[in-house]
């Protein structure tokens, strides 16, 4: 690959031997939990359902090298491991390398190694507990009492932070999110008067992660981890909507040291609402990238058939590595360099 010599690997060969390390504890701690570790295809139909993530196209070919069907490398195993849920399996989890496009920066690869794990009959709560049982137990099998990226530090040992969407943008950018969630002109105002930029034509989304990016995110996971819980509704297509407040979504997302680390939910096992959801997203995709996905059928036949009530995650490894070695860049902890 161009960029790659041998001494780059020899100076990486540390943080890549505390990877495979942090892989083992990984496995460690679901195994003696009683998961059951699967393999699931990485060619699908329907690579994402959020609209802003991209998958890398591939067309599949007969015998007679007609052009049978397009197929997408996954961004993500999930709907392949919700079907299993729905045939029996109880506690799953996999390593497997994802595939996004468009996505290379200190903190993304376009091929990147995730981690997802489900449980049925639990939800986002107990998936919560799940997250502080598996940074103690990789910190204590690595010999680390904390992560480290950069000038921060994170100690997974100490009280974790739970602070809900909601309360994150009152606290750092002293906005009531309440009274916006169906208001983007009104969102638009309350942003600007916080005194961060806005532009014309920017969507709800594009001001929500503005916000994210600028005044909350880079203060998540400071000397403890921080777990960011209920998004908007309009966020969590995947996601079962709050009890007692539709307008929020059983989702979390796990933070150390500022980094976003994970993204949960209660998973959604309505298969009309999200064959609704689905459609809805893909519009929106198509109006903003003028391209979108074909539903997974499949996947929306097993929720018809009956998914039982779960809880489910995704947790980035190269990043987890990173925090680990308490390095800066996504490079120093995979096996290449990155395109």
């Amino acid at each position: 690959m161009a960029g790659w010599m041998p001494h780059n690997f020899a100076q990486r060969r540390p943080f890549l031997e505390q990877r495979m390390a942090m892989i083992k504890a990984v496995r460690r701690y679901f195994d003696d939990a009683d998961f059951m570790e699967v393999e699931t295809p990485a060619l699908q139909t329907m690579p994402s359902a959020d609209m802003h993530i991209h998958g890398f196209q591939t067309e599949f070919f007969g015998a007679d090298l007609k052009k049978i069907r397009d197929y997408y490398l996954h961004t993500s195993p999930e709907f392949e491991m919700k079907k299993l849920l729905v045939a029996g399996l109880p506690k799953i989890y996999q390593i497997c390398h994802v595939f996004r496009n468009g996505e290379s920066t200190r903190l993304h690869s376009p091929e990147f190694t995730m981690l997802e794990w489900y449980r049925s009959g639990a939800d986002y709560r107990d998936i919560m507990k799940d997250c502080e049982g598996l940074l103690r137990g990789v910190a204590s099998s690595l010999n680390i009492t904390e992560f480290k990226h950069r000038e921060h530090s994170c100690n997974p040992f100490k009280d974790w932070e739970y602070l809900s969407v909601a309360k994150a943008f009152k606290h750092y950018a002293d906005i009531n999110l309440d009274m916006y969630l169906d208001d983007v002109k009104g969102f638009s105002k309350a942003i600007a008067g916080a005194g961060i930029r806005v532009s014309e034509g920017d969507g709800w989304d594009d001001l929500f992660f503005r916000v994210m990016a600028e005044r909350i995110e880079p203060f998540l996971g400071m000397g403890r981890p921080c777990v960011l819980y209920d998004y908007p509704a309009s966020m969590a297509s995947l996601s079962k909507r709050k009890a007692g407040n539709a307008a929020y979504a059983e989702r979390f997302e796990l933070y150390v040291c500022g980094i976003e680390l994970a993204n949960a939910f209660s998973e959604l096992t309505d298969a009309a609402e999200q064959r609704k959801r689905f459609t809805e997203d893909m519009a929106a995709k198509k109006a903003l990238y003028c391209f979108s996905y074909p539903l997974d059928e499949d996947f929306l036949t097993a929720l018809e058939y009956g998914m039982p009530e779960a809880g489910g995650i995704a947790l980035g490894l190269d990043r987890l590595a990173m925090l680990c070695a308490g390095v800066d860049d996504i490079a120093q902890v995979l096996w290449s360099s990155k395109p």
